[in-house]
């Protein structure tokens, strides 16, 4: 199994982990959540852009199902349609 992307020479894969190895375990967290928050704030950006008419509760909970998915969406909120 070959562990290295298509678009990536050896020497920019060893530059990036030579870059994480050196902000450590605690910066590599924080981007982590960086990454995670802008993540969100994309999906919810998509949601308000297909769906103005949603409110704020909508809108939060139509990123939920998004991100979880409609499975566990279903099993937290109940089968019911309620994001709409």
């Amino acid at each position: 199994m070959n562990l290295i992307p298509k678009d990536t020479t050896i020497e920019a894969l060893r530059k990036q982990f030579e870059i994480l190895e050196r902000i450590g375990i605690e910066g590599r967290a924080e981007m982590t959540f960086q990454l995670s928050d802008n993540l969100r704030q994309i999906i919810e950006d998509g949601v308000r852009l297909r769906h103005p008419e949603y409110s704020e509760s909508q809108i939060f909970q139509e990123v939920i199902r998004i991100t979880a998915g409609d499975e566990l969406y279903n099993k937290l909120v109940g089968s019911q349609d309620k994001h709409k």
